[in-house]
């Protein structure tokens, strides 16, 4: 049966190859053509040498999570064959490098091999063996088009973009475009019997990855100052804050930077300088990944206690220890949320895609300020480093940054009697001041140890706990600043619900339409932030049985449920991926189904 725009094609190469712009080049040139595209890059944590996949699903109907199954197999390392030939659908399609022949115990019957002597052509019509390699991915792209009906107009678009100023590279790009093309049609009854065609079902969304949106939410939302130390996959964000603070923070008049980036010696040192210059009244941040948070507590504890802003920018890889670098997980969700050692809680930012991304790091840096605590933003490898179909990032130009209760040398003075952790508005907040405000007035001692609401250090057992009160009150009215959980429906329709977080979100709604057109709606909330909104207590509590997706072994955010919201545990059902992978409709649609037919007792 012929299928149009609904397919899956993976990509396997070898590390270091030069494959990945060629992969990349691709997916872009679906989304040009007007179709929802959504791209996956699992690769290797070594440099060169191992196995890599890229995965692009494309959907008419808009899906964008990943899809088990794959139509096309677009596989040049024979070192993979034997798993990629056996991950291809029945019906579905092996196209592959036959410069050398394919072993006949690599075969099967019920799928078609396409070989196309991609490494044979382009030493035939390339003389530099770089250019040999790098041209070999473009063939195969070629190929592809002829296959798949991929307007090569729209190809050859996009080398001019991507080469402006270097023109010299186009030509030979769209040679070996076309002769890739070429061979195609002249061997083979092109295009196959899935196929493209030209849509607008995209609008003015745009393809970014999450790191990079947040890195220019980060100079949207004012930050001055990133301390941090390489680590992946969050290496990409603070390369991004500075390429657009290069061209955004730079003054006009001097040509100074108005931003300071530093890379500090380990990830200890990097909390730290954000640490100070929060205090010192600069919107500052560092973004790591787990190992690296890990590093980070104590300081995180002394800013909670000390009630300094902050911003961490956390995307999130498969652990523990170093893990695997380079795949997706959700699994520091409680090293976050209790970051530090004693009775310490943090504010989590959940960003589900790029543009969330953008917004939520922007808006983290008015959390921190008014909050006067560190906020956490809890990405991870998928929307970091993979490239997303997401809604145009928006700013509006007469926004104004909240600093929240900062005094000024008039109010100082105005003040009869001020204390540093006083709070006199009963939200839990108290009012701070910048280094040098004022002459006389104002100066305060920052410790991480005991301290009454004057600042000055005392281990008065009532004093202790009124602090410390006072501090879960802060975090109680962070509740109502913070963003709210998404709601799926209006009103209750169904005795099941549906919880889920992040990068699961394209999965989970994938799965609720199928439910929904199977005859079997399912209730379902989105949480966006923690600590927890009253609306999911609600909704929990309105539900007999709640799936709780996430990708992590251990069912951490049910735990954070369960321990904050004081939820009965049998209520709450595991639906757990944590094979580093991207979650999928598939997998969430297969556990309700084995859930549902459990037998009773």
């Amino acid at each position: 049966m012929s299928r149009i725009n609904d397919f899956v094609v993976r990509f396997a190469n070898v590390n270091g190859t030069g494959s990945a712009s060629a992969n990349f080049l691709f997916a872009k040139a679906v989304f040009r053509m007007g179709i929802p595209v959504s791209a996956k890059n699992i690769f290797p944590s070594n440099i060169q040498g191992l196995p890599t996949w890229y995965e692009v699903r494309v959907s008419e109907k808009g899906y964008l999570a990943r899809k088990e199954g794959i139509d096309m197999m677009v596989s040049v390392n024979p070192q993979s064959f034997k798993q990629d030939i056996a991950s291809v659908k029945t019906g579905g399609y092996f196209m592959y490098d036959c410069t050398k022949p394919l072993h006949d115990h690599f075969l099967r019957d019920d799928i078609h091999f396409i070989g196309i002597p991609m490494m044979e052509i382009s030493n035939r019509e390339f003389s530099d063996p770089r250019q040999r390699q790098l041209f070999k991915n473009i063939i195969y792209v070629g190929a592809l088009a002829a296959f798949l009906n991929i307007e090569l107009n729209v190809i050859e678009q996009l080398f001019h973009e991507q080469f402006k100023g270097k023109e010299k590279l186009i030509t030979p790009n769209v040679k070996a475009l076309n002769l890739g093309f070429e061979y195609a049609k002249a061997h083979f009854d092109c295009p196959l019997e899935f196929r493209l065609e030209r849509r607008d079902l995209v609008g003015d969304a745009i393809m970014i990855d999450g790191n990079t949106a947040a890195g220019l939410g980060a100079v949207y939302g004012g930050a001055t100052v990133v301390a941090w130390y390489p680590i992946t996959p969050s290496t990409s964000l603070v390369s991004a804050f500075e390429s657009y603070a290069k061209k955004l923070r730079v003054d006009k008049e001097t040509g100074k930077n108005n931003f300071s980036i530093v890379q500090a010696e380990d990830e200890l040192a990097a909390i730290g300088m954000v640490i100070g210059a929060g205090w010192n009244g600069a919107r500052s941040f560092t973004a790591t990944s787990g190992p690296g948070v890990s590093l980070m507590s104590e300081f995180l504890g002394l800013a909670y206690y000390a009630e300094i802003p902050a911003v961490l920018v956390n995307v999130q890889r498969a652990g523990p220890s170093t893990g695997m670098p380079t795949r997706t997980q959700q699994a520091d969700l409680i090293s976050c949320a209790y970051a530090s050692h004693g009775d310490t809680k943090h504010v989590l930012l959940i960003p589900a895609d790029p543009a969330e991304c953008f917004e939520m790091t922007a808006d983290a840096f008015d959390y921190a300020e008014v909050l006067q605590t560190p906020i956490i933003v809890m990405s991870d490898l998928d929307i970091g480093m993979n490239d997303h179909i997401t809604a145009p990032l928006h700013w509006d130009d007469n926004k104004k940054y909240n600093r929240g209760k900062v005094l000024n040398a008039d109010q100082l003075e105005s003040l009869p009697n001020w204390g540093r952790y006083r709070d006199v508005d009963d939200d839990g907040i108290p009012y701070r001041t910048y280094p040098g405000t004022h002459p006389l007035l104002g100066s305060y001692f920052t410790r991480g140890s005991s301290h009454d609401e004057d600042a000055k250090y005392s281990e008065d057992a009532a004093t202790y706990v009124r602090i410390v009160d006072r501090l879960i009150k802060k975090f109680n009215t962070a509740r109502q600043i913070i963003p709210r959980p998404q709601l799926y429906q209006k009103q209750q329709q169904s005795k099941i619900g549906m919880l889920f977080f992040g990068s699961t979100m394209h999965a989970a709604e994938e799965a609720l339409d199928i439910l929904r057109d199977n005859g079997t709606p399912v209730d379902a909330i989105r949480l966006k932030a923690f600590p927890f909104h009253e609306d999911v207590k609600s909704f929990i509590d309105g539900h007999e049985k709640l799936f709780v997706i996430e990708q992590n072994r251990d069912a951490q955010m049910r735990t954070l449920l369960i321990n904050e919201l004081e939820i009965n545990p049998s209520k709450l059902i595991k639906l757990l991926n944590y094979d580093g992978t991207p979650m999928t409709a598939d997998y969430i649609l297969k556990h309700i189904h084995e859930y549902s037919f459990q037998p009773t007792n």
